[in-house]
């Protein structure tokens, strides 16, 4: 579908388009910001016809005196070469770059409708189905899906905010955090380049000059704190408006020189957001007061007999009161520390007694079970931690990715046994990652393929730390788990999860001894096995097994 570009002078070059839509242009095509021939005098003589909001008055217009003033204010954007030289700007679709990853504006729902015009008719059929799969994205969050027929390796899908102007600053912290989550991802898959369009879309009425500062600077106060972990971000802009705000926009906030560093003093909106490019909002920073003074407890006064007409007065507004009380409403607001209290007793007597399952080594399967509302918060705060972590060298152990999806549709979660090694894995980070990649899928019917292939040759963790994470995913992920495959079962194996199906209700267990078996449930084409299983799979089945050629890795059938 597409072909390379053989020349720089087919690229874009200075806001102008290429001369064929379909043509892969490659990263070294494209200008960098810092060596545009393009001087911006910073004067704007040409105002941006489609931004006439009244709410809106343009940030660029200096002030009276500014300048005057500007040599002896500290820069809020000083001047980075570094940082400038890993900047792009181009005229263009950003999927027809050839870099790591490319960002999709979408809505909520993921469909095909609401995408990047143009991206799904040239990433083909595939894209449409893992985006189906996903369950959906939040408002200022990100995904990261394969890039199928594009010439990028990863497409990151965002969801920008709906605009009004009284929710202006809502809209500019959400749309802040789009770009900053696209960042992140990025990181986090071991990329390092990536191509933006601007996130906003005429249904959601967001002004393209306002959306353009928070793109800019958000991505600016991103690379001063992770610029040695990204090599390219590139802004790619699809209409000659949109060009020319962002060369106007850009000095300010990626000076080239003293000269444009100077001037965008002058020029920059007085509110710049704060160290990750949000707006601060002064109303709801936090005030700390200081301690109270330590009062000297006075001793206790002797009790004080009431008349008998006063205590039968007490009484009977207690019980008047009470008869207007809700007991569910007053279990839910029982005294914490008589909770917390229960808990602690309930998890000594566990623990104080007998333990059959730690005695043969599956680790401690005791304690109170969690309530439904305990299993949300604790889920909730994992998630939170989750999503703020940057855990790609988990990712790039590979022991749990995701698949395709089963023979009967379900999305499929793989886990490898024999790349869990206990000695150079922290089991924490491994649980935030765990709760991070599950969180999608578990939305609806889902099915796990654990290849056990050479896992029992190291150690693996005790059923205790496996019940955590089942009590940390909650009961959805316990709801919607149609089956868990265990590809070449060990009996070991096969009696720590007996012993785990007696504290985990309704976990349907499919063992299968030969990879042959193991495609009747899930499509040989749905899975990314790794080598060692296809040897596994051999040395154990002999003839019963498969064969793969170690050259083309085709995988055919043993006569």
């Amino acid at each position: 579908m597409y072909r390379t570009v053989a020349t720089a002078t087919t690229a874009t070059r200075g806001g102008s388009p290429t001369d064929s839509g379909d043509c892969v242009v490659s990263l070294d095509q494209v200008p960098r910001w810092s060596n545009a021939d393009h001087r911006s005098s910073l004067e704007y003589d040409n105002e941006d016809p489609s931004f006439s909001n009244k709410y809106f008055p343009d940030p660029l217009t200096s002030q009276s005196g500014g300048e005057s003033s500007s040599s002896w204010i500290v820069s809020r954007f000083p001047v980075d070469h570094e940082i400038n030289s890993k900047i792009y700007l181009w005229r263009g679709n950003p999927w027809n770059l050839e870099v790591d990853a490319v960002v999709n504006s979408t809505n909520e729902n993921m469909d095909e409708a609401h995408c990047s015009p143009g991206l799904h008719a040239a990433a083909g059929p595939g894209l449409a189905e893992e985006c189906a799969a996903l369950g959906g994205c939040r408002t200022g969050m990100a995904k990261v899906t394969k890039a199928y027929d594009l010439p990028a390796r990863r497409v990151i899908h965002t969801v920008g905010p709906k605009y009004a102007v009284k929710y202006h600053t809502a809209a500019e912290n959400a749309l802040s955090h789009c770009y900053r989550s696209c960042l992140e991802l990025l990181i986090e898959n071991g990329l390092q380049s990536i191509a933006m369009g601007c996130i906003y879309t005429e249904a959601k009425n967001y002004p393209r000059e306002p959306a353009a500062h928070v793109a800019i600077r958000t991505v600016r106060r991103f690379l001063e704190k992770q610029k040695d972990k990204i090599a390219a971000v590139v802004f790619c802009t699809t209409t000659s408006t949109d060009t020319e705000i962002y060369k106007r926009l850009l000095p300010l906030y990626f000076p080239r020189d003293k000269l444009e560093e100077e001037v965008a003093m002058s020029k920059l909106p007085a509110d710049v957001g704060d160290e990750n490019g949000e707006t601060i909002i002064d109303e709801r920073k936090i005030r700390i007061k200081p301690l109270p003074k330590k009062n000297i407890p006075k001793p206790p006064k002797a009790p004080v007999d009431l008349p008998v007409s006063d205590v039968g007065l007490v009484r009977r507004n207690s019980s008047y009161l009470d008869s207007f009380l809700d007991p569910a409403f007053m279990s839910l607001i029982k005294d914490p520390d008589q909770r917390r209290k229960e808990q602690w007793e309930k998890t000594a007597q566990a623990q104080g007694g007998w333990n059959c399952a730690k005695m043969l080594g599956f680790g401690d399967l005791g304690g109170p079970p969690l309530s439904a509302a305990e299993e949300y918060s604790l889920h909730s705060r994992y998630l939170a931690k989750a999503n703020s972590l940057h855990l790609s060298e988990i990712a790039e152990m590979k022991i749990v990715y995701r698949g395709g999806v089963d023979s009967e549709g379900r999305p499929v979660m793989v886990v490898v046994g024999a790349h869990f090694l206990l000695r150079c894995l922290d089991l924490e980070r491994f649980i935030h990652y765990v709760v991070k990649e599950f969180e999608p899928i578990i939305q609806k019917p889902y099915t796990i393929v654990y290849f056990h292939s050479a896992a029992s040759l190291q150690l693996q963790p005790d059923l205790g730390w496996m019940r955590r994470v089942q009590q940390i995913l909650g009961r959805k992920h316990q709801r919607n788990l149609h089956a868990i495959y265990v590809l070449h079962p060990t009996f070991g194996l096969k009696a720590a999860i007996f012993a785990l199906q007696l504290f985990v209700d309704n976990l349907k267990v499919v063992y299968v001894d030969r990879l042959l078996q193991l495609f009747r449930y899930v499509p040989r084409e749905q899975l990314t096995i790794p080598d060692f299983v296809f040897q596994h799979d051999l040395e154990v089945n002999g003839g019963k097994g498969l064969i793969v050629d170690p050259r083309t890795k085709y995988v055919y059938h043993r006569p």
